[in-house]
């Protein structure tokens, strides 16, 4: 590995995957590892228009003594090239082999045997989708997702006839771009350029987003249709979501308290489809990136997710719960 932009300690390797219609195509792995030597590892994938910048959130975990590891998924963050269409896909399966590859550095070549996989937004619908074409393969131990992207935020009504256009077009144009509303709101919320207090670089998340495309929207679409039929994760799932959707047009001090990307109702609805496991915890004042959401927040959100993990993610070798015996057994004995 090399160093990554982020410098010391972060370090990044370049995944090859070969080409596609566009041209060559590559996913990056960043890590960064605990102070001390660890079994444990996280595997954190970002959403739509982003890549990793969130060091705070590799911060809580090293300190908790996990390995931190993230991926710029192909077209996305270090990972766009130039003769890319940034952050395209036909299908969210594309995304498989660079999430096989990071899962077999982490196994197999650090030496992992415990392996958390948090996904933010289109992240959380395409680790939802992975882990369970992956379950009873020893590869995911547990799914932290963080505002998941389970439904589309647009009125039934809409959604129809924008679906059956969108299929229609996708078929002779994929690369076709769709005039939709962007995510100017939400960009402006958390840049320091506007309302927010993150930095990071936009090139690779410009506040206005980049455009939709028809192939990609289809390739949501179906993931989508796919987990709403249910999903058997076998692994124990966190979802987290914010307790308010924001529906306004122009900038409000909500936008800072608010998703106001998802309807969080539809992630609420959606979540128990992922598996038996399911965990549902929801945060108020959050913002879409629970993350990313104001100091009080989002140390609520990773206390909760401690809590969580310590539960149902223990380190390996701990000693499994002694069941005590029914009364009748203790009769019998």
């Amino acid at each position: 590995m090399e160093i990554d932009v982020l410098g010391p300690p972060y370090e990044r390797h370049t995944i090859d995957l070969g080409r596609d219609d566009e041209g060559e195509v590559v996913a990056t792995l960043v890590r960064r590892r605990a102070d001390v030597p660890s079994r444990r590892a996280v595997l954190y994938v970002h959403g739509f228009v982003d890549y990793f910048f969130q060091t705070h959130l590799a911060d809580f975990f090293v300190e908790r003594g996990w390995d931190f590891y993230a991926i710029d998924l192909r077209k996305y963050g270090r990972s766009l090239l130039p003769h890319q269409t940034p952050n395209f896909a036909r299908s969210l399966t594309d995304y498989f082999p660079e999430l096989d590859e990071s899962a077999r550095i982490i196994r197999e070549q650090d030496g992992h045997d415990q392996l958390l996989v948090a996904g933010h937004s289109t992240g959380g619908l395409i680790t939802s989708l992975w882990s369970h074409a992956r379950q009873r393969q020893g590869i995911v131990d547990g799914l932290f997702l963080n505002s998941p992207f389970f439904d589309f935020n647009v009125p039934w009504l809409v959604r129809r006839p924008l679906m059956a256009a969108t299929i229609a077009a996708t078929r002779r144009t994929p690369y076709r771009k769709i005039p939709m509303a962007s995510l100017g709101l939400y960009g402006q919320s958390l840049h320091t350029d506007h309302h927010g207090e993150w930095t990071y670089d936009l090139a690779w998340k410009p506040v206005l987003g980049f455009p939709v495309t028809t192939g990609w929207l289809e390739a949501i679409r179906r993931g989508q249709r796919r987990l709403r039929a249910g999903l058997g994760i076998d692994a124990p799932v966190l979802v987290a979501c914010s307790t308010r959707t924001f529906k306004g047009r122009a900038w409000h001090e909500d936008l800072l308290t608010s998703d106001s990307v998802l309807d969080v109702e539809h992630i609420v609805r959606w979540a128990p489809r992922l598996g038996p496991r399911v965990t549902i915890a929801r945060f108020d004042g959050g913002m879409h990136d629970l993350t990313l959401s104001g100091q009080d927040v989002r140390g609520e959100v990773f206390r909760e997710l401690a809590r969580w993990a310590d539960a149902f993610l223990p380190p390996p070798g701990t000693p499994a719960i002694d069941i005590p015996p029914a009364p009748e057994d203790k009769q019998n004995a």
